[in-house]
């Protein structure tokens, strides 16, 4: 099978690379700037690449920022295990204490906004507050799956397609990664993804187990559902999460629809803020950076945002 090295993701730019090791795993975490510390978690099917814009943004208004490849991602361990979103939030709080903080402000996209949501109930101290992208609150995710079979489970069909075994990895690596770009296209708004974007994301699942690793957290997702694991996690979801929270989503997102995420609020006792970035599919923050850095950043310095 054709691959890259995972020197791929080690891009040049105003920020530095780093090996941290976490719960005895090792991320590759991309960081810049000084003060308060975001952690940045990807999505499918990317990698910290995701964040690239936040990498400079952010620093200039002030701020830490990490981007980290989550376990089985880019230049990060690719154990054979661990990618449920419980073990997930348990690394990305390892990363923070790793990284010299009690808490953070934790931003998640897509999956890793799922795995934000998680980490906001399992690991309440470590986060300060919360930014979810593209990502209902797990519970509501479910929900709409079920319920809107036309809806959320139509633009989702990928992650159903994703329980067979092998053939879905073969058919993403395929043609250099031909689909990755497919995707890309399809699940954004007019005018993204940018050459280099593409070229980087279709190399990243290239690198040996990325492909496997990444859709075994599809899987878990579905297969847990009527399993032990996965009715322990739906009744520990229910938890109210009390940090301050910020949900941002693109009002062309094709693949998670806005509707769906929507009433991801009900989990939240804290100020919660529903934005939509105009003008952007399921991508928002590169798709139109200076409109989701605008929201995420006002947010960031108001002191007590509104209910």
């Amino acid at each position: 099978m054709p691959g890259h090295n995972s020197s791929v993701v080690e891009v040049d730019g105003p920020w530095v690379h780093r090996a941290v090791s976490a719960g005895g795993t090792r991320f590759h975490v991309v960081e810049a700037g000084e003060g308060p510390l975001i952690l940045f978690l990807h999505g499918f099917p990317e990698f910290w690449w995701s964040w690239h814009n936040q990498l400079v943004s952010m620093p200039a208004a002030g701020f830490r920022a990490a981007a980290v490849d989550l376990r089985g991602h880019g230049a990060s361990d690719k154990p054979p295990r661990g990618y449920d979103l419980v073990t997930l939030a348990g690394d990305a709080a390892g990363l923070v204490r790793a990284l010299g903080e009690a808490n953070a402000i934790v931003v998640g996209h897509d999956w890793g906004g799922l795995l934000a949501w998680t980490m906001a109930v399992y690991h309440p101290k470590v986060v300060q507050r919360l930014g979810v992208v593209s990502a209902p609150h797990p519970l509501r995710l479910r929900q709409a799956l079920r319920s809107d079979p036309r809806g959320q489970a139509w633009a989702a069909r990928h992650l159903f397609g994703y329980q067979l075994p092998v053939w879905p990895e073969r058919r993403l690596v395929r043609d250099d990664a031909a689909l990755i770009g497919k995707l890309l296209h399809a699940w954004s708004g007019p005018g993204w993804p940018d050459e280099r974007t593409e070229r980087l994301v279709r190399q990243a699942i290239q690198i040996p187990g990325t492909a496997h690793c990444a859709l075994e957290c599809h899987r878990w997702f579905v297969r847990s559902q009527p399993r032990p694991d996965g009715i322990r996690y739906a009744h520990r979801m229910r938890t109210p999460i009390q940090v301050p929270t910020l949900q941002l989503h693109g009002s062309l997102d094709p693949c998670i629809l806005p509707i769906s995420a929507q009433g991801s609020g009900r989990y939240v006792s804290a100020p919660y803020r529903w934005k939509l970035i105009e003008g952007a599919g399921h991508f928002p923050h590169e798709e139109r950076p200076q409109a989701f850095d605008t929201q995420l950043l006002n947010w960031l310095k108001d002191p007590e945002p509104e209910r």
